[in-house]
């Protein structure tokens, strides 16, 4: 991704960016190196891939271009791992990353070792107002990477047939027991927070970083809405689904309805029903269902579905923006001093900030009026994604503290549904 922004960047800190690396590792450092090295679906890269390929970002953005004199650490990684960018390169195929058995975890940490080291001396030496931006972009990049990191490692866990767990946790051994979606559990109507509508101003200005995708500043009308104050939680979708909201064609969308025949889809992503009780597989192990959490893990399919069951609908990113901050005043951290959290927390009466979960959007992802992609190859990560996409705002329970902000604008396809994804719904006032 790209920044756009025309203040001055941050001046570098090599502290900074030592800290922003060995969150990285700290967050692989609980896995086997089989576990570093498993594709569990095209979609997901193994975790020494995310290792290997936040490092060559530095490498080939930074070192290689700025620093006289640097040589690659090994010529054949600049095509092992590059993921899209082809202004730099044929990628490797995303499909096959997991057939990449060598170099293996350790040697992956060697490389990264031996970058860091690189980029410690030369921000030592002073770098250029430009090369600072490429620094600030790089660590929101390893950022992403991170809970992409949590993402696919979860999925792969997931198709072990012992369940691991990532880390401790609560797992399985305490909470209720396993929720039945007959449960006449009820949390407190959600509250609506509502809008006049009119002229707003929308997108990412002032101090501070954005990626291209979020510019420029542009003026939208809207039409008077409400958007509730807490998003949709496992015990109103566990409701959804004792109406049989996954067998009624009238509730989705065309293609929707094809994908859920065609996948057998019964519940969210993880869930487990096969003892008369549903439970979840989180990165802790497999628990009971907590109806007080945000749902997780739903695609744009099923969040439309379910908006259309509930009476009302999706928000657009627009009405998300200029609303959810107000949700977010007294918002408290998902993530932890040590890093992200491993599992949504439960939803608040009286109001939920956005940062639990991702939000789905009723917005297709493309560009704002005047959008225009930043030169070279950095420009390639947004804008030629903007098509067969929806948007989410918000920030889930894994993203990287400092990266949730009203502007930032997420996109996966609406199948999708290993992201730590739900939804807060909206209606017409």
């Amino acid at each position: 991704m790209a920044q756009t922004s025309t203040m001055a960047p941050p001046r570098p800190s090599v502290g900074r960016f030592l800290e922003v690396r060995a969150l990285t590792e700290q967050l692989a450092a609980p896995l086997s190196p089989e576990d570093q090295t498993a594709q569990s679906m095209p979609d997901v890269s193994p975790t020494k891939w995310h290792r290997a390929h936040t490092t060559w970002f530095f490498e080939t953005f930074l070192l290689e271009p700025h620093w006289p004199g640097y040589q690659p650490y090994h010529p054949a990684y600049r095509y092992l791992f590059n993921s899209y960018y082809e202004g730099v390169g044929d990628p490797y195929p995303r499909a096959e990353r997991g057939s990449v058995t060598r170099p293996g975890a350790a040697e992956v940490g060697t490389y990264r070792s031996a970058v860091d080291a690189a980029m410690v001396a030369m921000l030592a030496g002073g770098v250029s107002p430009d090369v600072a931006r490429l620094l600030e972009l790089g660590l929101h990049h390893e950022h992403q990477h991170q809970e992409l990191l949590l993402m696919d490692i979860k999925h792969v866990l997931s198709c072990n047939p012992l369940l691991p767990a990532y880390a401790p946790g609560p797992g399985a051994a305490s909470g209720p027991g396993a929720a039945s979606i007959e449960a006449s559990w009820r949390l407190p109507a959600p509250g609506w927070i509502s809008h006049d509508g009119g002229l707003v101003d929308v997108g990412h200005e002032g101090a501070g970083f954005c990626y291209d995708n979020e510019t420029p500043v542009h003026r939208v009308n809207l039409r008077p809405f409400a958007l509730a104050d807490q998003p949709v939680t496992c015990g109103e979708w566990m409701q959804f689904m004792a109406d049989d909201g996954y067998q009624r064609a009238e509730l989705w969308l065309s293609d929707g309805w094809a994908t859920v025949r065609r996948e057998g889809w019964d519940s969210p992503l993880y869930w487990d029903g096969a003892d008369g009780g549903w439970r979840i597989f989180t990165l802790t192990g497999q628990r009971p269902v907590d109806p007080a959490e945000p749902v997780c893990h739903v695609s744009y399919y099923e969040a439309d579905a379910f908006a259309r069951w509930a009476g009302a609908r999706l928000p657009t990113e627009h009405e998300w923006e200029v609303v959810a901050p107000a949700v977010a005043v007294d918002a408290r951290r998902a993530s932890t001093d040590d890093g992200p959290a491993l599992h949504c927390p439960p939803v608040r009466a009286g109001g939920t900030p956005p940062g639990s979960v991702w939000e789905w959007t009723s917005s297709a992802y493309g560009p704002y009026p005047g959008f225009r992609p930043a030169p070279g190859a950095v420009g390639e990560y947004n804008g030629k994604f903007m098509v067969n996409q929806q948007v989410l705002r918000g920030g889930s329970c894994a993203t990287p503290d400092g990266d949730r902000r009203p502007t930032y604008r997420n996109f996966f396809p609406p199948e999708a549904r290993w992201v730590f994804s739900g939804l807060r719904l909206a209606h017409d006032a």
